[in-house]
């Protein structure tokens, strides 16, 4: 995980429950997503509109990549073949690819887009856009956005699920639900206080929301769009791309 103020990226073993390292990377470490091998992890720099690239195995950053101003999300292809990183400051996506380490497109999106997810196919990515309260819809092989849906204030990020996507208004109190298909809205569904980070379930059938000032992980049924159930957490529970831990 991320840690901002310490410069650096925390290694925690799940299994075990403790942390296991601590990589400095300096900067401001904020996004970070993971090679679909495991085998590099990918953080983004806010402060110097960077993407720092780390080896799992030396666990030490080996490379750099150019993107644009105050990146946030980041996301990487099913396919391992590019990454997507969401530039708040820049309005607009980069794309990276993970071969050459080199960005090799700008799309524009909504103001200040800051969690961007992918798709199971590859073929779409989600940008939430704090600013204009939207989330643009990419057509990644095109390298353009094909839509914008309009949700609640100052949507923070993007999960999918049952064809649908769910999306945390960190200012709402709600997550707002739109169809994949058609990009329209279709309902907001009320949560705890300041929702920021959520993920569906591998199986597709809840998702799960991280409510900061609620101290609380609020589940959806993905199905019925209502909420279901909760798990009170410490203090400031705070999450950012896919948290829950897949098991087989």
């Amino acid at each position: 995980m991320t840690s901002p103020d310490a410069k650096a990226v925390t290694v925690v073993d799940a299994a075990a429950r403790q942390v296991a390292g601590r990589i400095d990377v300096g900067g401001g470490p904020l996004g970070i997503a993971v090679a679909p091998d495991s085998r590099t992890v990918y953080v983004a720099d806010w402060y110097a509109a960077a993407v720092r690239v780390i080896d799992t195995a030396s666990r030490s950053v080996t490379a750099s990549i150019a993107v644009g101003a105050s990146p946030s999300g980041l996301a990487v292809t099913p396919d391992g073949k590019l990454l997507l990183s969401a530039d708040r400051d820049d309005d607009s996506v980069s794309v990276v690819d993970i071969a050459t380490r080199e960005r090799r497109a700008v799309i524009k999106v909504g103001t200040r887009p800051f969690g961007v997810t992918i798709d199971a196919e590859g073929k779409r990515a989600y940008t939430a856009n704090v600013g204009s309260d939207d989330v643009s819809v990419i057509d990644i092989a095109a390298g353009h956005e094909i839509g914008r849906v309009p949700v609640g204030m100052r949507p923070y990020a993007v999960a999918l699920a049952q064809g649908r996507g769910f999306v945390t208004d960190q200012y709402g109190g709600t997550v707002s639900v739109f169809d994949l298909a058609t990009f329209k809205p279709v309902k907001r569904i009320n949560v705890g206080d300041y929702p920021e980070g959520i993920a569906a379930t591998a199986d597709g059938k809840r998702v799960i929301v991280a409510c900061w000032e609620s101290n609380t992980l609020d589940i959806i049924d993905a199905a019925e769009l209502k909420k279901i159930g909760e798990v009170k957490t410490g203090d400031g529970p705070r999450a950012f791309g896919a948290f829950l831990r897949r098991t087989e």
